[in-house]
């Protein structure tokens, strides 16, 4: 898994659309709602690639990279997923979201 070395304020559908024309099979995720103190707001997107590249931000620290390990298997199977993650789960120290805000993630495959 690597970050892509593209200008990051590059906007992430183009980059989707420039690695989908590339022949690479790509994923995009984007933060559907937030609660409380959340680091992305609606709407923003992070696209992956069968290799685990990257660019964009649906959250930052490990909740991206949970988010990159679930747009794999949505690249593999083709079934969209439904991410959420928030101080309410058990996990939420582990993936970054200790602040008190929750994220809804939603991951589809593209093409």
């Amino acid at each position: 898994m690597s970050l892509n070395t593209l200008d990051e304020s590059r906007d992430p559908l183009a980059i989707a659309e420039e690695w989908m024309e590339a022949g690479r099979d790509v994923a995009i995720a984007t933060v559907i709602e937030t609660w409380g103190s959340a680091p992305r707001p609606a709407g923003s997107h992070l696209v992956i690639d069968a290799d685990g590249n990257f660019h964009g931000s649906v959250s930052g620290g490990c909740v991206e990279g949970a988010v990159v390990t679930e747009a794999m298997d949505v690249i593999g199977d083709g079934k969209a997923r439904m991410l959420e993650f928030g101080v309410a789960d058990e996990t939420a120290w582990r993936v970054g979201l200790s602040c008190g805000g929750r994220i809804k993630v939603y991951v589809e495959k593209l093409g």
